[in-house]
């Protein structure tokens, strides 16, 4: 049984329960925050504290809890529930009115924060880093504003389901001719010793372990290039990795149907997933 946090009490999951008038429910007002758990310390804590505030802000949304306080509810949480690897979830809305109401509700409403955490033994050492996954392409059809970590996950989740009907992965969306990211994740290409990326905008999210990432890659004289990039030039790259909280630095080895580079695992995606889990272990609080 998970014990879980839920507007400044740790309950068991069974108990947690949220108003059916939350905004979050009803209009998915709100934002979240995913947080990878290794060795039972948090990695990237700040980062992801950091876009929290951001998103929040760009909705013109309250924080309802300090960076001090969050981090003690998250050691608290991985702490009691045990977790070793794994994921803590976070999410704030803009709280439950009295009733539904498209306009927002006072500033003085009460916001609703939830956390949980999801045990994921063996989350570093995951085997399917080793064989790379497949994606699919997919049009890109969610909202303009796509760096606020907002709630609203719908057409990513579609994206997964068409990606698993085609007997693949995961997919990556694509606008105006060029990709985006990933349906939960950020997207790449090598080409020789250069990495390729989507560089930052309201398009794509601005992913921490993107970040982190990027930084290990030139600390290791590797050459980055933040621009767009096509699914033809993905297909026609050495090699194509994504990287996300829960996947880390992750091979792509097909897309569409063709293969990448060789169609096995790389070993630029292959260097940046050690660096990075063992920089992030060293970092981890």
């Amino acid at each position: 049984m998970r014990t879980v946090y839920l507007n400044g009490e740790y309950l068991p999951e069974h108990e947690a329960k949220v108003s059916i008038f939350d905004r979050g429910f009803l209009m998915a007002d709100g934002v979240y925050e995913v947080t990878t758990v290794l060795d039972g310390k948090l990695i990237d804590f700040d980062g992801h504290a950091v876009r929290l505030a951001r998103s929040l802000s760009e909705l013109d949304m309250g924080n309802p809890i300090s960076k001090d306080d969050l981090l003690e509810v998250h050691r608290e949480l991985a702490r009691v529930n045990e977790i070793d690897q794994g994921m803590i979830y976070l999410q704030i809305t803009r709280g439950a009115p009295n009733d539904r109401d498209f306009a927002f509700p006072p500033k003085d409403t009460p916001q609703t924060i939830v956390l949980f955490t999801q045990n994921k033994p063996g989350l570093a050492e995951n085997p399917v880093a080793k064989k790379g996954i497949k994606v699919i392409s997919i049009e890109d059809q969610r909202w303009a504003r796509r760096d606020i970590k907002t709630v609203q996950l719908l057409y990513p989740s579609l994206g997964k389901m068409m990606a698993k009907a085609a007997g693949c992965d995961d997919a990556w969306m694509v606008e105006d001719g060029a990709v985006t990211e990933g349906t939960s994740n950020n997207a790449y290409i090598v080409k020789g010793n250069t990495i390729v990326t989507r560089n930052l905008g309201n398009e794509i999210l601005h992913g921490i372990t993107r970040a982190a990432v990027l930084r290990f890659a030139r600390e290791a004289q590797m050459n980055v290039e933040e621009r767009a990039f096509t699914i033809a030039e993905a297909q026609a790259a050495d090699e194509a990795f994504i990287t996300s909280a829960s996947t880390f630095v992750m091979p792509v080895v097909e897309i569409d149907g063709a293969a990448v580079g060789t169609g096995s695992v790389g070993p630029i995606a292959t260097r940046l997933r050690e660096i990075y889990i063992d920089e992030s272990r060293k970092a981890a609080v």
